[in-house]
């Protein structure tokens, strides 16, 4: 990855997300498929100017779509769960 912000496409915002953010102080982003957990930290930790304590990935499946006549695929998707470090934090709005 040339650049950090091709790493992390941006956060992924619901209740669940939001439940975990002020649990755990954990924050969730959508992150490029090919993307590791040492090039997500790193990224996390330049782009926000936070300390990072672990990250969690996991590979999204992929689903069945029809359209008509026509088959295939969604897109492939990366989720990355960020546990910041105690006194670090980010604003999403």
């Amino acid at each position: 990855m040339s650049n950090y912000r091709d790493i992390i496409k941006g956060p992924i915002i619901t209740e669940k997300t939001a439940a975990l953010k002020q649990e755990n102080n954990t924050i969730v982003f959508s992150v490029d498929p090919k993307a590791n957990k040492t090039q997500i930290k790193q990224a996390v930790e330049k782009i926000f100017n936070v300390k990072v304590e672990s990250v969690n990935t996991l590979n999204a499946p992929t689903k069945r779509k029809r359209v008509g006549r026509y088959a295939g695929r969604t897109n492939r998707r990366k989720k990355a769960m960020v546990k910041l470090a105690e006194g670090s934090s980010i604003e999403l709005n």
